[in-house]
């Protein structure tokens, strides 16, 4: 009997009923032929491999400096230099990151600063200490807070976006899974896997559970995430930088209680973040006005208002280039970190620290950071 003949059967059969164990069961393989199941494994044939870059336009900001000066044309090269010869050029690069929004130069400092990230290092001994940058913005509602996430997620190719309410810790470090072809288990990468050398953008991050912030502790320092489930014992890289965007308790922020005061988040977390944004939604005539003007500007999609000093491919290759480059702290520059950390320390033994957390060697390193951020 032909197999085409076969599935003609099996299908009139079905249709009128006369099999009353087959009803209900749904689809199937052939089962006089021994095949019970659809599935099969799939396997994808390549004769080559293209960089996404080539084909969107978007460059990865983090490549390998071996690999990014090589790859630039002599006029990228030249437009390169000219940019940094420009006057004014930090305000000039602050103002191209997100055109759409209005106002709100200090966050899009931090946002600038933390693409440009300070510099990896390893000591001696194997550890490896922390380049990336970590920023928070906490703000009332309707002050653009997902907007940065937004345009940070479409600047850079392996950028993850993720809701903090939707998320799970297994969902944003790693999780155990088995293998449907091969029964054996293996790693199923999470939100912070897939943006290694990326930004990973949390949204609503302060709507996250506090058993999976514990889970993204070791990844925000360390940037590692360790696993020793069901006989898998692995640690994996998770060099990213995560910029997230919280909202304060009951809505509004207070200004007469302090950030740990408004945010649900802990004290370990808080100090794994190097930059914290207060957005507040405050009633100014003129800013108002700007704003309304801004805004139906962009509806009405006038290009001439959204036109930066630089565009986003032009920053792209800027902050590529830039990242090739490793500043080295000097001696007058050492001396200002300290002067400036002992200041910290001793306003935080007299009480008169008012930031949520104690001032301690993190908040050390992450002027350092800033710093080598500032100087790329």
């Amino acid at each position: 009997r032909r197999s085409g003949e076969n599935t003609v059967s099996q299908r009139a059969d079905s249709n009128a009923g006369v099999r009353s164990q087959d009803r209900g069961q749904g689809y199937g393989g052939l089962k006089t032929l021994g095949v019970r199941e659809l599935t099969y494994r799939t396997v994808f044939i390549a004769s080559g491999v293209q960089p996404l870059e080539i084909r969107t336009g978007i460059h990865n900001v983090r490549d390998t400096p071996a690999h990014v000066i090589n790859e630039f044309t002599e006029e990228e090269l030249n437009e390169i230099h000219m940019m940094a010869q420009t006057p004014n050029l930090y305000e000039s690069m602050v103002d191209s990151i997100a055109p759409a929004v209005f106002g709100h130069s200090w966050v899009k400092r931090g946002v600038l600063l933390m693409l440009l990230g300070g510099v990896h290092k390893k000591t001696p001994e194997g550890i490896k200490l922390r380049g990336d940058i970590n920023t928070c913005i906490v703000g009332d509602p309707s002050t653009a807070k997902s907007q940065f996430l937004k345009y940070v997620h479409g600047f850079l190719p392996r950028a993850v976006y993720a809701s903090g309410k939707g998320s799970s810790a297994a969902g944003l470090t790693a999780s155990i899974g088995k293998d449907p072809d091969t029964g054996e288990f293996c790693v199923d990468a999470g939100s912070l896997m897939l943006a290694d050398n990326g930004i990973c953008c949390i949204d609503e991050f302060d709507k996250m559970d506090n058993a999976d912030q514990v889970a993204i502790h070791e990844a925000m320092e360390q940037q590692t995430i360790s696993i020793t489930k069901a006989g898998i014992q692995a640690t994996l890289n998770a060099r990213t930088s995560i910029l997230a965007a919280a909202n304060p308790r009951g809505g509004r922020y207070d200004r007469t209680k302090s950030l740990k005061a408004n945010v649900d988040l802990s004290a370990p977390i808080l100090s794994r973040f190097d930059l914290f944004f207060v957005v507040l939604d405050e009633c100014d005539p003129v800013a108002d006005l700007q704003i309304a003007q801004h805004i139906l500007n962009c509806h009405r999609k006038q290009a001439e208002v959204l036109e930066p000093p630089f565009s986003t491919a032009q920053l792209q290759r800027y902050i590529r280039y830039a990242r090739t480059i490793d500043p080295m702290i000097g001696v007058e520059g050492k001396t200002a970190l300290v002067d400036c950390y002992r200041q910290l320390r001793q306003q935080d033994t007299m009480g008169r620290n008012t930031s949520c957390y104690r001032i301690t060697v993190r908040q050390l390193e992450s002027l350092i950071r800033l710093s080598e951020a500032l100087a790329r």
